[in-house]
């Protein structure tokens, strides 16, 4: 099996690639029968020179490759056909900005395996790149509070090398006694945990962090069952707001009323309540002055996020009375900081953390007869035709209501 390492293609330009010089010996040492070639790149994190001092072909063209693996979509241009591919399509939720992506794979038959229905039998996502997305939020959500209050600056993420060097730049903070409220406890709001505790923050349980005044800054990771809370009033297990979220309301604006900081990295379901509305940010009780929306749901679940945000340019204002963008250092403004592309800040550490697990999940796929369904979930076409566990996406591609 001939393994492509594509050149990234999309504008804005993104570093990442899906498997690292190591990832690539790691490959080649477990499965004598892969080949691996990577396509030259001038701004891949890793050098085309760090390849081929591991012992990697660079090729300028890897058209000879039976699968190609990139990161971000291909463009349409660039797709070659009747190739397998593995790429984040954006497909899967009928984006209409990729609807002609899709058309084309079929048209070109392509085999399109979408990194983001990777899973096991259970439905659990096995590789991806969450934790960074947590990392670095977390990072610019302290950075956008210090650039909101006047506090202190920080560089940008991504000029720095990695995690360790995140968390340096956070360590020398001189914070005043603030409250930092982080929801999620998945891979995005375990990533932003690990900076909050190796940058030395005291993490509080949500009844200390409601009722209690502290002396330095304190943190508190909260889950679905501490911000939603049933209509009818049954204490209920988790599975049960999972299964019918449309019995719930949201029991966020208690933290709201003490939080200073809040690090949004849950994951949102549909029929899920809306953690806080814009009414709620006009109630003078809302005391959030900083927003790191991880999730980056437009216009959803956290009210402050009108539009994701850039790199370059990554933070901007909510009028807490008209809901309009406005600039983030106004006394009237929400600081939000809602890039949606994250782990492309961390290009390095991000594609080493990716690189393993799709190196552990992935690849031996492709040599033990796909043995635990990994690939047949994620396959998405299949000679030129939509595969049957993606058939509700055909009326997207006809566009059809």
């Amino acid at each position: 099996m001939h393994f492509g390492i594509i050149r990234e293609r999309k504008n804005p330009p993104d570093q990442r690639v899906v498997l690292s010089p190591g990832a690539c010996q790691k490959v080649l040492s477990a499965f004598p029968k892969a080949h691996i070639t990577v396509e030259s790149s001038p701004i891949r994190a890793f050098s085309d020179q760090d390849y081929k001092d591991a012992g990697i072909t660079v090729a300028s063209s890897v058209a000879e490759c039976d699968v190609l693996l990139g990161v971000k979509e291909v463009p349409i241009e660039a797709l070659i056909p009747d190739k397998k591919y593995f790429f984040f399509s954006h497909t899967i939720k009928k984006q209409p900005y990729n609807r002609d992506l899709l058309r084309s794979i079929l048209e070109k038959n392509i085999e399109l395996y979408d990194h983001e229905v990777i899973a096991n039998a259970k439905g659990v996502r096995l590789v991806a790149f969450g934790r960074y997305a947590g990392i670095v939020g977390a990072y610019n959500g302290f950075r956008a509070y210090g650039l909101k209050t006047g506090i202190y600056e920080l560089p940008f993420a991504h000029t720095l090398k990695d995690q360790h060097a995140l968390i340096s730049e956070l360590q020398r903070l001189e914070l005043p006694p603030i409250k930092v409220l982080l929801t999620g406890k998945g891979r995005v709001g375990n990533g932003a945990r690990e900076m909050l505790v190796g940058m030395g923050l005291r993490e509080v349980n949500v009844k200390q962090y409601l009722e209690e005044q502290f002396k330095e800054p304190v943190f508190c990771q909260i889950d679905v069952l501490d911000y939603n809370k049933r209509k009818d009033g049954q204490e209920l297990p988790i599975k049960d707001f999972f299964n019918h979220p449309e019995d719930y309301v949201s029991d966020f604006f208690r933290f709201a009323k003490v939080t200073n900081l809040y690090i949004a990295g849950h994951f949102y379901g549909d029929g899920a309540p809306y953690l806080y509305t814009r009414e709620d940010v006009r109630n003078p009780e809302f005391r959030i002055e900083t927003v790191a929306d991880i999730s980056c749901d437009i216009d959803g679940p956290v009210a402050t996020t009108i539009r994701a945000s850039t790199i370059a340019d990554p933070i901007y204002g909510f009028d807490r009375n008209t809901g309009e963008e406005i600039d983030f250092k106004d006394p009237n403004a929400v600081a939000v900081m809602a890039v949606d592309n994250l782990p492309a800040e961390l290009p390095r550490d991000a594609s080493e953390g990716f690189g393993d697990t799709f190196v552990e999940h992935v690849i031996p796929a492709f040599f033990n007869g796909d043995r635990d369904g990994i690939l047949e979930r994620a396959r998405m076409t299949q000679n030129g035709k939509l595969t049957p566990r993606y058939a509700y996406l055909q009326d997207y591609v006809d566009d059809k209501k």
